[in-house]
């Protein structure tokens, strides 16, 4: 009933999860096959998840759906938003059963090169890689491509999405999405990757960053549609013009040959997730920044990653701030979240580096009960840190043009915090396994530890031997200091809005107890963890400012017919199989869906959602499935739309323009293309209700 697939186009073994060589190559510059940055002794997290698991491991006596069997699924082809959905389970389709809001037939494991929903749903592609979506920019021509017309048109590999309102404009709002990395084999024809031309460079630098564009809903079909040339439609690049803001603005740390003030930057790169603010702005989180600089030599620059030699685009040949040869402070200038303002197209984005620097994963808010916001990243990288960003000025209410230039400010002054996290089971009850220790679960408590302080007077350092500019401009450096947890590659993390607890995706780390590696922990039970694990908070108070926590073990992914799989005590004969969570969002009901990257189960990467409370905690079902080489990012869950964007279709060894592995979106002849996909059920009512 749920079997899986065997794994297609990637080397068995070879990769974390089931990513394929080329993902790891031009998304994270092969950060898995490097040594890994933090050295430092500080406990991990693996060996302090071993306690959580069960005494809420009573088994749930509500009847369940068992996941569906294979079969073909909705092909998202252009001309296709009416394709079918997956077929339900065997004997005739049933109303479905299950938590408010995740009432659907789950999606079966497959590998089908197509988007597949559940029975009931519909989709279509809302907008691809290259669709213009400035004013004079023209129609997309793979073989005809500029920089020029790229900077116009909708960018390359989308993740992060937030769908903003636009009051005044009924059926409309607006989309901002990232555009996180380029995959230049499956971009340009003949691509030489040791011998770059100019403009494929460019092209590529235009192909990142940001972009805001207006989609239109037909309330008829469902389908959302993108409004080009619409006024408020943005493209920001690798070259546009950004600002640092907050405690490292100036600093000699962040000073250039181009910018000896230290405040203005060129550009974005690599900008993974990111979040939404309650006055009315996006964060964009610069994720694997160190993949596109050249020749580090300092201690700081191993520390983040960034390697001795030339990099795999050679951006370094075409522009010297990517040689840190010739710029050593220009990476200083990245890892940082940014801040748009969507609604004002004349604005200039904002670093925040009071966020910290860092492969940032995700930028999450909520509010005090004060109104001063907090915000919450991971470092994604293996074995290393999550933070909190507390801020000290109250956010204002309106839209004025007071309160707007007063929230504006909020994020650069506060109180930037890195989590430790302490078992409540021995160390020796931890043997690697998954096996639970003998209080039956893995749980214990933790601590927000301060690193710095940033004021509109100055900033101060609450970490021996660094200064404040140091503990902003080299954050993974102050976690090691302070002896912060390390974790599984902390990805996406955010606030339930209905329960205020926190949840944690952590990846993966095939790494743990490999080698001298540390082994494993009460918060990361499994020695070479290929499915990674979800993390759930509970801040003292359930507030978020507080500085103590107490942490469980919610998910524990993989084939739940391993015993080393937990989900949150649900009967596991009654749940989908999932690996490698990444992304995740929450619906109004409370429900946690969550993305994945890089499925070492053989089928393709999805996503799912799974209850947080009540008698269906736990119950994890599969909405949809992505294309062949693809992964799931950005998921968007409204009352009656999910949005998802799909990165890096056909991201398979040996793929390229030539020999194409998927033919998706456009079906075959065409160049394959990252794409943004919603979905709704065909009889226009809520999503799983």
């Amino acid at each position: 009933m749920r079997k899986l697939l065997p794994l297609i186009g990637t080397p068995s073994g070879s990769h974390p999860g089931g990513r394929s060589a080329m993902t790891c190559r031009f998304r994270c510059g092969d950060a898995c096959f490097h040594e890994v940055p933090n050295t430092s002794s500080n406990e991990y997290v693996g060996d302090v998840i071993a306690g959580a698991l069960s005494r809420r491991s009573v088994m749930r006596a509500a009847a369940v759906v068992t996941v569906a069997a294979a079969g073909a699924g909705a092909v998202g082809v252009a001309g296709a938003p009416e394709a079918q959905a997956a077929p339900a389970a065997q004997g005739g389709p049933r109303k479905p059963e299950g938590a408010r809001g995740l009432r659907f037939t789950p999606v079966a494991p497959n590998t089908a090169d197509a988007v597949t929903v559940p029975e009931g749903y519909r989709q279509n592609v809302v907008i691809r890689w290259g669709e213009p979506i400035l004013r004079g920019a023209p129609a997309f021509d793979p073989e005809k491509q500029t920089a020029a017309a790229q900077a116009g048109q909708f960018g390359y590999n989308c993740d992060f999405l937030a769908l903003m309102p636009l009051k005044g404009e009924r059926g409309r709002q607006l989309l901002v999405a990232n555009h996180e990395y380029t995959d230049e084999v499956l971009m340009f024809r003949g691509y030489d990757s040791e011998n770059p031309t100019r403009e494929q460079v460019e092209i590529a630098w235009a192909a990142h960053g940001l972009a805001v564009v207006a989609v239109e809903e037909d309330h008829r079909s469902g389908k959302l549609t993108p409004v080009t040339r619409h006024p408020l439609n943005r493209r920001l690049t690798a070259t546009s013009e950004f600002r640092l803001t907050g405690p490292v603005a100036g600093s000699d740390l962040v000073k250039t040959s181009a910018d000896p003030s230290g405040t203005k930057v060129r550009g974005t790169l690599n900008n993974c997730a990111g979040g939404t603010t309650p006055w009315g702005t996006t964060l964009h989180a610069e994720e694997n920044f160190n993949q596109y600089f050249a020749r580090g030599s300092r201690a700081t620059d191993k520390r983040y990653g960034i390697g001795t030699g030339t990099t795999e685009r050679k951006w370094e040949r075409f522009d010297k701030r990517f040689d840190l040869a010739q710029e050593p402070n220009e990476v200083h200038r990245f890892g940082y979240v940014v801040e748009l303002d969507p609604y004002d197209p004349d604005s200039v984005p904002r670093k925040r580096t009071a966020l910290g620097r860092f492969k940032h994963e995700a930028a999450t808010v909520r509010l005090t009960h004060d109104g001063r916001p907090v915000v919450y990243s991971g470092d994604d990288e293996r074995f290393d840190y999550f933070y909190k960003f507390v801020g000290s000025k109250r956010m204002r209410p309106g839209n004025s043009r007071s309160a707007r230039e007063h929230n504006l400010t909020l994020l650069d002054e506060g109180t930037l915090y890195v989590a430790k996290l302490t078992g409540d089971s021995p160390a020796i009850e931890i043997d690697g396994t998954g096996k639970l220790p003998k209080d039956g679960e893995f749980d214990g408590s933790g601590q927000w530890i301060p690193l710095a302080t940033a004021t509109a007077d100055g900033a101060v350092s609450h970490v021996e031997g660094m200064t404040a500019e140091e503990v902003f401009v080299f954050t993974r450096l102050a976690g090691d200091k302070v002896g912060a947890t390390k974790m599984d590659r902390p990805e996406d993390i955010e606030p339930n809005p209905v329960t205020g607890k926190v949840y944690v995706a952590l990846t993966n780390n095939s790494n743990r107890g490999v080698g001298s590696n540390p082994g494993a922990d009460e918060a990361n039970p499994r020695n070479a963890n290929k499915h990674g694990h979800v993390l759930e908070l509970t801040e003292r108070w359930n507030r978020p400012e507080s500085t103590k926590f107490a942490w469980s073990l919610f998910l524990v992914a993989g084939d739940p017919e391993d015993p080393a799989t937990y989900f949150a005590g649900f009967p596991k004969d009654s749940v989908s199989p999932i690996s490698c969570p990444d992304n995740v969002a929450f619906d109004a009901h409370g429900n946690l869906w969550i993305s994945t990257d890089g499925s070492a189960l053989g089928s393709h990467d999805g996503l799912f959602g799974v209850a947080t409370r009540g008698s269906w905690r736990g119950e994890l079902k599969q909405f949809l499935t992505v294309p062949r080489g693809a992964e799931t990012c950005g998921p968007v869950i409204q009352d009656r739309r999910v949005l998802v964007a799909v990165q890096h279709p056909g991201e398979v060894d040996g793929a390229s323009v030539e020999k194409p592995a998927s033919t998706w979106p456009d079906g075959p002849g065409r160049h394959v293309r990252p794409a943004v996909v919603a979905v709704w059920r065909a009889d226009g009512r809520d999503i799983g209700v």
